[in-house]
């Protein structure tokens, strides 16, 4: 849990997993769910959480206008229907309707110039909204099913990353795919060794707009949830 904050509490809309099938005591149904570590982030680093699950695209707008900040949190592999190519055989399969619900999050986002960070899928996500691709599958990022790896990133001087993260950085890390062609306004923040791109930014957009392709959640790291958290706090009350 966060200590008690001496100032403005953000309220950080976090949006989650839609399963089929979660099992809780005696219980076994369909729910929408996270892992705790992106709750807690926020938690830790000032902010109060709001988690939310997919719903109907048209609500985002009304969604985002209560928030005072945006995660787009990680998960499943976005539709590849969405930034209009086949579907490669390592393409996991599709989660439409938070496909659909994220995506309007982040173009409600955008609109309203709230701050707004990716978390892997997230980044993914970004990248897609603003007419960018993916690659399907990516070798050397991903370990064991369920266990995170590491690995060194390298900023790109004079990015909003690295000023949030100056300084040597190695990043908790788990994904299989990664932004090819760059969606419009955004600039890479940080590539790791082999050249994939680890940070997008939207330099054009005035304001607070940053994902990474790593997990910030599975880390102890709250310097990137405590700048999203300070970016909200300058803004305007949500409402």
């Amino acid at each position: 849990m966060s200590a008690q904050p001496s100032g403005p509490v953000p309220l950080v809309g976090v949006s989650t997993y839609l399963e089929a099938d979660v099992r809780w005591g005696v219980w076994r149904q369909p729910a929408a769910v996270l892992p705790a570590g992106y709750h807690r982030l926020v938690q830790r680093a000032g902010g109060l959480a709001a988690l939310l699950p997919p719903d109907a695209p048209a609500l985002a707008a009304r969604a985002v206008a209560r928030l005072d900040a945006l995660v787009v949190s990680g998960g499943p592999d976005v539709d590849p229907a969405r930034y209009g190519e086949p579907r490669a055989p390592e393409c996991g399969p599709p989660a439409p309707e938070r496909d659909a619900w994220e995506l309007a999050l982040i173009e409600a986002a955008l609109e309203r110039r709230l701050p707004l960070l990716g978390i892997c899928r997230g980044m993914q996500l970004l990248n897609v909204a603003l007419g960018g691709s993916l690659a399907q599958h990516l070798a050397g990022h991903q370990g064991p099913p369920g266990v995170f790896g590491a690995h060194p990133v390298r900023q790109v001087p004079g990015t909003l990353l690295a000023e949030v993260l100056p300084g040597e950085l190695t990043v908790p890390t788990y994904h299989h795919q990664a932004t090819a062609r760059l969606g419009a306004g955004l600039v890479p923040g940080a590539h790791a060794e082999d050249g994939t791109v680890e940070a997008l930014e939207l330099p054009s957009a005035d304001g607070f707009v940053l994902a990474v392709q790593w997990h910030p959640e599975a880390g102890d790291d709250l310097r990137l949830l405590t700048a999203l958290n300070r970016a909200a706090a300058a803004r305007e009350p949500a409402g």
